[in-house]
C-alpha cells in the first residue's frame, strides 16, 4: 500500500531507500542515525556523508546503502524541538518532503522512515506523527511511491489521547462478545415456558434443580449469536438515487457509480483509500477480482459514505461489519462520525493492534 504503519527495525526493511534521523553535520549519532551507521557500515558511510556535510536543517541528502538490504540511504536533518516557535514543522515537514523526491530522482519505488526528531530531538511523538503522516500524504496525493513508517515499538509511536478516548468509548457501548454475550443469558430464558417455573420451585433443593438443567438441552448458541448479531438490510434508497438499490448489482459496477455520483475520479479514490494504482486496476477489470474486507472498508472512507451505504458495499464484496469484531467496530465509529481521513483512521488500527486500511 503506498503508506504503511509497520513495527520493524528500519536497518531491516527490504526497500529502496531508507531514510537515516540524521545531524547537519551529517555524522554518526545515536539512536536511529547510530543503528543505520552500525548496520551499514560505519567508516565507508562516514567518508560518503564527509564529502556532502554539513547540510541545513529540514534538507536531505543520499548516499549508498552499503551493507543495508536497502540501496540507498536518504539523510534528513530533522530540527531540534524548543516549543514549537521556531519554524520547527515547515523544517520536520521539509525532512520528509526532500527525502521523497530524491527517492523520486533516484527512481525508487519504496522508502521506509523512522519518526524523524521523534527521539532525543525531543519533538512531540503525537506532533511528529501528524507531521509525518500530513506530509507523506501529500506528496502521495501527486506521485506513486510505496511509502513505510517504521517505528521499533509502540513507546516511539502516539496518537491523539482525545482521539483514542473517543474510540475507547464507543468501543465500551458498542464492542460485544459473542460468546460472552450468548452464555450470560439467564438460563430460564432459554427455558419453555412451561418448564420455565422448575428454576424458581421454592421446595426443591439446590442439587435437584441442578440435575434438572443437566439434563435440558443445549442452548442453541450459534442461533442466538447469529439473530444476535444480523445485519440490517441494505438500504434501498439513498441521496444517491436508485445506485444503492440494486440489490444484484455486483461489488465494482457499485463502485464505479458511487464514485461518478460522488463527482470523483479513479485516481483520486485509491489515493484517498491508500491504495496501490495496480490494485485499484484489477477491480477496474472486473475479471472476477473480489477486494479484501479492508479494502473495502478504505474505498468506503474515499467515497465518505453513510453507514447503511458502507455495509451495503460491504455486503456486495461478501463482507459484514459485526460489533464483535474491534476493527469493525472501529472502522464503524469513525464512519459514523463522518471522520474519513484514512491516515488518521490508519494510526487508530494500529494502536490497536488491528490491520490497517488500504492495499
Amino acid at each position: 500500500m503506498p503508506l504503511a504503519i509497520i513495527r520493524n527495525d528500519i536497518t531491516k526493511m527490504q526497500v529502496d531507500a531508507i531514510v537515516n534521523a540524521a545531524n547537519t553535520s551529517l555524522q554518526e549519532g545515536g539512536g536511529v542515525c547510530g543503528a543505520i551507521f552500525y548496520a551499514a557500515g560505519a567508516e565507508k558511510l562516514q567518508r560518503d556523508c564527509d564529502k556532502q556535510a554539513p547540510i541545513e536543517t529540514g534538507e536531505a541528502v543520499i548516499t549508498k546503502g552499503y551493507d543495508l538490504p536497502a540501496k540507498y540511504i536518504i539523510h534528513a536533518a530533522g530540527p531540534i524541538y524548543r516549543g514549537g516557535g521556531h519554524d520547527e514543522e515547515s523544517q520536520l515537514r521539509s525532512c520528509y518532503i526532500n527525502s521523497l523526491e530524491l527517492a523520486k530522482k533516484h527512481q525508487c519505488n519504496s522508502i521506509a522512515f523512522p519518526l524523524i526528531s521523534s527521539g532525543i530531538y525531543g519533538y512531540p511523538k503525537e506532533g511528529a506523527l501528524n507531521v509525518a503522516t500530513n506530509a507523506i500524504r501529500d506528496w502521495l496525493m501527486e506521485n506513486d511511491m510505496e511509502v513505510s513508517l517504521v517505528v521499533f515499538d509502540k513507546a516511539a509511536f502516539s496518537v491523539s489521547q482525545d482521539l483514542l478516548g473517543d474510540v475507547k468509548a464507543y468501543i465500551n457501548e458498542h464492542y460485544v462478545n459473542e460468546a460472552n454475550m450468548v452464555y450470560s443469558f439467564d438460563r430460564s430464558m432459554l427455558l419453555p415456558e412451561k418448564e420455565s417455573f422448575l428454576l424458581d420451585e421454592p421446595n426443591e433443593t439446590k442439587e435437584q434443580k441442578i440435575k434438572t438443567l443437566e439434563h435440558l438441552p443445549p442452548p442453541p448458541m450459534q442461533e442466538m449469536a447469529q439473530q444476535r448479531f444480523k445485519e440490517p438490510q441494505p438500504t434501498k434508497k439513498s441521496k444517491h438515487g436508485d445506485v444503492m438499490g440494486m440489490l444484484d448489482e455486483p461489488f465494482s459496477a457499485t463502485l464505479f457509480k458511487l464514485i461518478d455520483s460522488k463527482g470523483k475520479t479513479d485516481v483520486e479514490i485509491y489515493k484517498r483509500a491508500n491504495l496501490d494504482r495496480k490494485l485499484f486496476s484489477k477491480i477496474r477489470t472486473g475479471k472476477g477480482y473480489m477486494p479484501s474486507k479492508k479494502t473495502v472498508a478504505a474505498l468506503a472512507v474515499a467515497l465518505e459514505l453513510t453507514l447503511a451505504e458502507t455495509r451495503d458495499l460491504m455486503g456486495r464484496a461478501g463482507f459484514a461489519l459485526s460489533r464483535s469484531v474491534v476493527f469493525d467496530v472501529i472502522i464503524e465509529y469513525f464512519i459514523s462520525q463522518c471522520k474519513y481521513d484514512i491516515y488518521e483512521i490508519n494510526n487508530v488500527l494500529f494502536e490497536y493492534d488491528q490491520p490497517i486500511l488500504g492495499g
